[in-house]
């Protein structure tokens, strides 16, 4: 199934999609349902302890899952998404355990990728876990999926992601600003 719309609908029903982001293969799932969310970390195998990232369609719907960033957060926001840097922010109380941790949560807007247009078409907060087993290597295509995997997806989007570094972390509810991962965006520590 690779029709955009038709995925829409397999994720409000609560599906697992594999969906190129603009670093790796990803698993995106409805991040407001909390069945598609154990979906997701059960077919990668995700212990409770490590928190999912999700995408977001704009910046504005980082305010349906965190509280409000501080001005050096909106100002990595606006420089560097839509794009792959992912932003630790002050999750929202609600939020399922699953997707924070500390009281954080990891959101991106994604650059340029078939898993860009398809949060957008959706229009809500998507997961955005790589489309591997917890400790595997991330994956670049829905080709290279297991057959045990793909099988129990509920729809795959075609392409191919660029692969190389996974997306920067930066957690932004600490003093200085914090690089956690160094990834696709350079960003001067200094300059935070």
């Amino acid at each position: 199934m690779t029709d955009l719309a038709a995925l829409v609908q397999v994720l409000k029903r609560g599906g697992v999609v594999a969906c190129p982001t603009e670093t790796f293969l990803g698993l995106l799932a409805d991040a407001r349902n909390e069945k598609a969310i154990e979906r997701v970390a059960e077919l990668k195998g995700r212990p409770a302890d490590m928190p999912i990232a999700l995408l977001l369609p704009d910046r504005r719907a980082a305010a349906d899952v965190a509280l409000a960033p501080s001005a050096e957060a909106r100002a990595l926001m606006q420089t560097f998404w839509p794009g792959p840097l992912t932003i630790l922010l002050p999750a929202k109380p609600d939020l399922s355990p699953r997707l924070t941790r500390d009281g954080k949560v990891g959101v991106r807007v994604p650059g340029p990728s078939p898993a860009a247009d398809l949060v957008r078409a959706f229009g809500h907060p998507l997961t955005a876990t790589s489309a591997n087993r917890t400790g595997e290597p991330p994956l670049r295509s829905v080709d290279e999926l297991p057959a045990a995997l793909a099988k129990e997806l509920g729809g795959v989007m075609p392409g191919v992601s660029p692969g190389g570094a996974p997306s920067t972390l930066i957690d932004s509810t600490v003093a200085p600003i914090e690089i956690l991962r160094a990834g696709a965006i350079e960003i001067d520590p200094a300059a935070l």
